[in-house]
């Protein structure tokens, strides 16, 4: 499993037995190194070894578009209690930030991605996360195989989406879901939230919620502290629902 190699807000990921190149020096990485170890260049200058977590993958994934971001996945996570155990439908991989975070709580991740190209990067995403045991990542349109999932006996616990055809999907969440299973699905556009939050209520779910997720970073200084006024902090829009 790679580790990163920190040195101030230098970071890289590398693997044991791996050598790289940077104006620091050249960092050799031993076979057996381990998280919190210490490993010079040579040049001199060291770099302390880390075990990544989330928010690391989410920095050095290699992306096909905008993931989405770790405030988003921990409102699904928080909203859902998604957990170790759980059966997990998802489509929309593309950089697949959300299928990794979910295995890594434990969850066994069945996700389809359209473009064959997006569907590769993610399972090489999905193997420098370590959870490619846990999360199938399918090449294909996840509506175009609803009937044979809704025929799998055990169903699934959530169903998280991210795709234009998202409506489409939610219609069938009775049948995918166990009793009690949520649904919860992302989109940057009011449009396409709307006509989630719909589908969800003509489809009988329950508890139907809808949050726009805003974030704003706190500023400190000598005259006073305020929010940041850079940005306004707005990602997308959650739609939750439950079976």
């Amino acid at each position: 499993m790679r580790l990163l190699f920190v040195h101030d807000d230098r970071e890289y990921l590398l693997a044991p037995g791996e050598e790289f190149g940077t104006d620091l020096g050249v960092i050799e990485v031993p076979e057996d190194v381990a998280p919190g170890d210490t490993v010079e260049t040579h040049l001199g200058t060291e770099f302390v070894a880390r075990e990544p977590r989330g928010p690391d993958l989410f920095d050095h994934f290699e992306r096909t578009g905008a993931p989405m971001m770790p405030r988003d996945i921990g409102l699904v996570v928080g909203h859902t209690g998604a957990s170790r155990g759980d059966r997990v439908l998802d489509a929309g991989t593309g950089t697949g930030v959300l299928a990794a975070y979910l295995g890594r709580v434990g969850c066994a991740v069945t996700t389809y991605e359209r473009d064959p190209d997006f569907a590769d990067v993610a399972r090489e995403n999905m193997a420098l996360a370590g959870v490619e045991p846990t999360v199938e990542v399918r090449t294909g349109d996840l509506t175009d195989d609803l009937d044979s999932l809704v025929a799998d006996d055990d169903g699934f616990d959530l169903l998280t989406l991210d795709t234009e055809d998202a409506p489409a999907a939610v219609r069938r969440a009775p049948d995918l879901l166990v009793s009690g299973g949520f649904v919860a699905v992302y989109s940057p556009f009011v449009e396409g939230t709307r006509a989630a939050h719909e589908a969800a209520r003509e489809a009988g779910l329950g508890e139907v919620e809808t949050f726009e997720t805003i974030q704003r970073r706190m500023d400190f200084g000598e005259r006073g502290s305020r929010p940041s006024t850079a940005g306004v902090g707005h990602t997308g829009y959650l739609t939750f629902a439950r079976n």
